[in-house]
């Protein structure tokens, strides 16, 4: 499994246009803070998995990086998907490192 840091994150945000950030919290986590991303909670992704393009890079966010690393794993094992990345530290780390303005919330 491939870790992403959010400063480089926060790179592919702006400057990759063959990247994918994937935000795989519950919806109110969602609405509190959010990156530019496509939200599809964790547990919808096996229905919705085709959402995903499997021709870029794909990053998966969540609060702090478990429910990403899960679901990184799923996509590479169970779908087949070979450059999925998690980002570290979540949401969190990049509220606490890159944006100060996003809530972090318990």
């Amino acid at each position: 499994m491939k870790y992403i840091s959010v400063q480089a994150l926060h790179l592919a945000l702006s400057e990759d246009p063959n990247f994918q950030l994937i935000d795989v919290r519950e919806l109110y986590e969602y609405q509190i803070c959010k990156l530019p991303s496509q939200h599809i909670p964790m547990a919808e992704i096996p229905s919705r998995v085709k959402e995903i393009d499997a021709a870029k890079s794909v990053c998966v966010m969540c609060k702090s990086g478990k429910r990403a690393a899960a679901v990184a794993n799923l996509l590479e094992t169970d779908y087949g998907f070979t450059d999925v990345w998690v980002v570290d530290g979540g949401i969190i780390a990049y509220a606490e490192q890159i944006d100060p303005n996003l809530e972090i919330y318990p």
